[in-house]
C-alpha cells in the first residue's frame, strides 16, 4: 500500500491527480493542457474531493476567516492546498487549517466581491483559478 495515502484524509485521496495535471501544465502551458487540468479538477470536485484552506482570526467579527494572498498586481485571492505536503512546502509559519468541499469553496469564491479567485498550492504546483475558470469547472 502507498504509505502516503495510508495516512491521508479520505477527502484528499485522489488530489494527486490534480497535482500531476498542474505539473504537466507547468511543463507545457497549452490550451489543451489547461483544459485537461480544469477537467481533472472538475472530476475531483464531482467525486466529493476536498481542499485544505488556511484560516486566521478576524477580530472585527470574532470568528475565523479564510487566509488571503495578495498578488503583485494588488488582487486578493484565497489559497487552498491539495495535500498537507503542499501546504507545508512554503509557509514559514504554522497555519490553522481545515478541510473544505471543493464545490462549496468555488461557489463561495464566486460570490465574494473582493476575492479574485482561488490559488491552488501557492508554494509549488500552483494554479490560479480566477472566477472565469471556476465557472468552467462548475460547468456554468
Amino acid at each position: 500500500m502507498d504509505k502516503k495515502n495510508e495516512y491521508q484524509d479520505e477527502g484528499l485521496k485522489g488530489n494527486e491527480r490534480i497535482e500531476d495535471a498542474i505539473f504537466a501544465l507547468q511543463k507545457e502551458a497549452t490550451q489543451e493542457q489547461l483544459a485537461h487540468t480544469l477537467t481533472v479538477i472538475r472530476r475531483r470536485m464531482k467525486e466529493g474531493g476536498q481542499l485544505i484552506v488556511a484560516v486566521e482570526p478576524d477580530p472585527a467579527q470574532a470568528q475565523m476567516k479564510l487566509q488571503t494572498v495578495r498578488t503583485p498586481d494588488g488582487k486578493i485571492w484565497w489559497s487552498a492546498f491539495t495535500s498537507f505536503e503542499e501546504e507545508l512546502k512554503g509557509s514559514g509559519s504554522v497555519m490553522s487549517t481545515f478541510l473544505t468541499d471543493m464545490e462549496q469553496l468555488f461557489r463561495m469564491t464566486l460570490t465574494a466581491d473582493d476575492i479574485e479567485g482561488v490559488i491552488l498550492n501557492p508554494w509549488n504546483r500552483t494554479l490560479m483559478l480566477d472566477k472565469r475558470f471556476l465557472h468552467i469547472i462548475l460547468g456554468e
